[in-house]
């Protein structure tokens, strides 16, 4: 006797397949990264990361427009700032004429709307590449808090909605809320990396930036000090926990497809939105095995990104966020 439910009657064709589909990608669930450097008239394409560009001031005009038309409202903000300008304290991430504030102004004056986003680590601005100040072969915990605290609150001078700490030093979420706070950013928010990895899968997003460690002598080679072990699930929960428990608004996985069993397991635990940053690195595989035809570029990339919002996410911070609306239509 043939079964009386098959399943496959609700797969025979598009028109059901769409009907009764779980998970639904659109573009309120994407976060844009952009990358912003000195100069004018600047977008240079990143040869690891092809067809993603740094884009000077008056670009990013232009890009936040058009991100605008296509129904993308929310951008994340890195900035490549120049070797002059580095130092072991990030000195120039407090500059309130800095490259990042004046990105955030370009943003709001472009599309006062826009949902702006901020990078507060201190690589970029880092002499040496890590994320915190580096003394006696190791990175300072609370010193280099006290300086992700005032980026933040310099980030939130000139305008951002949320900051988003992606540096994964200990206790920052809560001195950052507090000091946001004090100033009287109440509705400021936070975006805490709050799993974030110590993956090899980053290695395009520091050729963007050129904020990969040095290798020199008496700094540590790699982040694994203070970012996640990969082998890791439970500690990811306990991590998330405590941003949310110090005052985040949004915690984050990252990197997104090698991740997804965390993600799910955060998302079955807490009561905030959970963002996953899928990043360059599996952006980049898949742009290069389409250019070898190796895959379908738009199938896969749908593939992965539904699979990341079927995990749990809220947010996909992903370099193919304009590619996918596209695709949808």
């Amino acid at each position: 006797m043939y079964p009386l439910i098959r399943p496959r009657r609700l797969r025979s064709n598009e028109a059901i397949r769409s009907l009764v589909r779980e998970t639904i990608l659109s573009p309120s669930d994407f976060l844009v990264p952009l990358f912003v450097v000195e100069g004018k008239g600047v977008k240079e394409e990143i040869p690891s990361m092809p067809n993603y560009y740094r884009l000077s001031l008056d670009n990013l005009t232009k890009e936040v427009k058009e991100l605008w038309k296509m129904g993308l409202r929310s951008v994340l903000l890195f900035v490549k700032v120049p070797d002059n300008l580095k130092d072991n304290k990030g000195s120039e991430a407090l500059n309130e004429n800095g490259l990042m504030q004046l990105a955030i102004k370009t943003v709001k004056n472009a599309c006062p709307e826009m949902l702006v986003m901020t990078d507060v680590a201190l690589d970029p601005y880092s002499s040496y590449g890590h994320d915190g100040i580096v003394a006696d072969g190791q990175i300072l915990n609370d010193e280099s808090v006290e300086l992700l605290t005032e980026m933040s609150v310099s980030h939130a001078n000139a305008g951002a909605d949320f900051v988003a700490p992606s540096d994964m030093m200990d206790g920052r979420i809560l001195s950052i809320r507090e000091a946001l706070e004090d100033e009287g950013y109440l509705n400021t928010g936070i975006m805490a990396y709050s799993a974030k990895y110590a993956s090899a899968f980053y290695g395009p997003f520091r050729d963007a930036l050129d904020s990969a460690p040095v290798d020199i002598k008496n700094v540590p080679k790699d982040k694994k000090s203070y970012q996640m072990d990969y082998a890791n699930r439970f500690e990811a929960i306990r991590e998330t926990q405590m941003d949310i428990d110090e005052g985040a608004d949004i915690v984050m996985v990252k990197p997104g497809l090698c991740y997804l069993d965390i993600v799910r397991e955060i998302k079955n635990e807490v009561d905030v939105p959970v963002a996953v940053y899928q990043v360059s690195g599996e952006y980049a595989m898949v742009k290069a095995a389409a250019e070898k035809g190796w895959l379908d570029h738009d199938a896969v990339m749908m593939e992965q990104l539904t699979a990341i919002k079927r995990a749990g996410a809220n947010i996909i911070a992903s370099y193919f966020a304009k590619d996918a609306v596209k695709f949808l239509g």
